[in-house]
């Protein structure tokens, strides 16, 4: 004869208290709505309309009628000549403007972080750029790169079209892109630095260190998370520049600066093709994460 042994069922009130949600998170929640109804309305709400967008034959005009055409417009991205010129100059852009903004930033950031004179006006001066609009921007390095009134042709006593010409574009827009993007990728980096503790350089000094292998030692590796971060920041944001370059030469001289993200604009806005042109937003997307992925896993790695 076996005797069976029953758990006496939990009071009700125990039930309830388990259900009920904690005040604090009610209030966490009620103050967070304001700022996650504009996210997504603004951000989600889009970017899943534009997901399925790309899976259909969507165009921007009244009379045709959207159908679902599964993985078409991706067929057509994968033999599109064009696409594949505009991704190869992404990615010498986005490349580009990344690792020059930080060999720049980092040197300025190291000068500004010396006990020098006016440094503070000099930090100040040095985020101007980050403060002024892409447009703005644009507008001014289009009156500097001027073929005929231009302040660099007047300097270097040239003549030369510097937007125009096919070899020299995309350099030149490089150039404004490195330039734009420095200031708060110098104040992130002059941030790091400020943290690292004084101890650890009187210590190499002790050791007998150069000023180079002080560097190498000691300033690179304590940067090392700060850099992570701000150089994959960077290269979300250059690879999906936009305003900057449509400003300064809309795509040209012949398709030679003509970003991914300006051929997504032509082909939704110019050609009207938006199912094809949400495809290739979708598979921008994809490759970013993808990099950036590889690129995080392989730092992480190293630092084990």
């Amino acid at each position: 004869m076996t005797a069976t042994v029953t758990r006496p069922a939990p009071p009700r009130g125990t039930r309830r208290a388990r259900r009920r949600v904690p005040r604090q998170t009610r209030e966490m929640w009620l103050l967070m709505l304001p700022a996650l109804v504009p996210v997504a309305l603004f951000s989600v709400g889009p970017l899943l309309y534009g997901i399925g967008l790309a899976f259909t034959d969507a165009r921007n005009t009244r009379v045709h009628e959207t159908s679902f055409v599964g993985l078409e417009n991706f067929g057509r991205l994968l033999t599109d000549d064009e696409f594949w010129s505009s991704f190869k100059i992404g990615a010498i852009w986005s490349v580009s403007v990344t690792v020059l903004q930080f060999l720049a930033a980092l040197g300025l950031a190291l000068l500004l972080n010396q006990n020098l004179r006016f440094r503070s006006v000099a930090r100040v001066l040095a985020v101007v750029p980050w403060a002024m609009p892409p447009v703005v921007i644009g507008l001014m390095w289009k009156l500097v790169y001027h073929p005929d009134a231009g302040i660099l042709n007047d300097l270097l006593g040239t003549d030369v079209n510097w937007l125009a010409d096919f070899s020299l574009a995309l350099p030149a827009i490089i150039v404004v892109g490195v330039w734009t993007g420095m200031p708060q990728t110098t104040v992130v980096l002059l941030a790091g630095l400020q943290g690292i503790p004084k101890e650890l350089y009187e210590a190499g000094e002790v050791d007998g260190a150069t000023r180079w292998r002080r560097f190498w030692n000691i300033t690179l590796p304590q940067l090392r998370p700060v850099v992570v971060a701000i150089t994959s920041l960077d290269f979300v944001w250059n690879i999906n520049q936009f305003g900057l370059v449509y400003v300064l030469t809309q795509g040209g001289p012949g398709g030679q600066t003509r970003l991914p993200m300006l051929f997504a604009y032509e082909e939704a806005f110019r050609y009207r093709m938006a199912s094809y042109a949400s495809m290739l937003g979708l598979a921008m997307a994809i490759v970013v994460l993808a990099v950036l992925g590889l690129y995080l896993w392989r730092q992480m790695r190293e630092a084990k």
